[in-house]
């Protein structure tokens, strides 16, 4: 049976996953502050999940990069990442108090290590951006292409919801320019 962890799962407890939050909510099933992987590991063995969700949490983190290291050091090699967020010319990225950071198409590449060909920062998880889903609002339907994404790049509140699909590359690749992905970039209404 594959492993699936919900991480950070707050209310939004997925049946057949192994929920974890820092707080002790009814069918919580791993108690873990994602905010403390530097010092403190996920309770589980690496290489062991197949697929870890991110919902709206990490933009609360103060360090996120700690995480998803902590998250490539589980997951099994090609297992997949969800990270859903606001996307970061969006009010709900902003209005929120809790948030920490927001993020934007270009955000999820500093999860993997070919961002890191200028400087080292520390970060050991090596994730690649296979698809981002942008979605918007059904007054867009159809929408695509270059002219909307300059529009998206321009404009605020166009953007919903940014997930990002992220796959665990195994061994991790070096920190060099030449090796990074562009994810594909769907736009999808609700």
């Amino acid at each position: 049976m594959p492993v699936k962890i919900n991480l950070g799962c707050g209310r939004n407890i997925r049946k057949g996953w192994i929920n974890v939050d820092w707080a002790a909510l009814e069918g919580v099933d791993v108690i873990a502050d994602l905010d403390q992987c530097r010092s403190v590991p996920l309770p589980f063995d690496s290489d062991s999940v197949d697929e870890i969700l991110i919902s709206h949490v990490i933009e609360h983190l103060n360090d996120p990069l700690s995480l998803m290291q902590e998250a490539y050091r589980i997951a099994k090699p090609g297992s997949y990442c969800v990270v859903r967020v606001p996307y970061g010319a969006s009010d709900e990225a902003w209005e929120d108090q809790t948030h920490k950071r927001a993020y934007f198409l270009g955000s999820f590449g500093y999860f993997s290590q070919p961002y890191y060909w200028k400087a080292d920062y520390g970060y050991r998880g090596d994730w690649q951006p296979e698809v981002i889903r942008l979605t918007v609002g059904r007054e867009h339907t159809g929408a695509n292409g270059k002219e909307f994404l300059k529009r998206i790049n321009s404009e605020r509140n166009l953007v919903r919801e940014m997930v990002a699909v992220l796959r665990a590359v195994k061994p991790i690749r070096e920190p060099k320019a030449e090796l990074q992905t562009a994810p594909e970039i769907r736009i999808e209404t609700p």
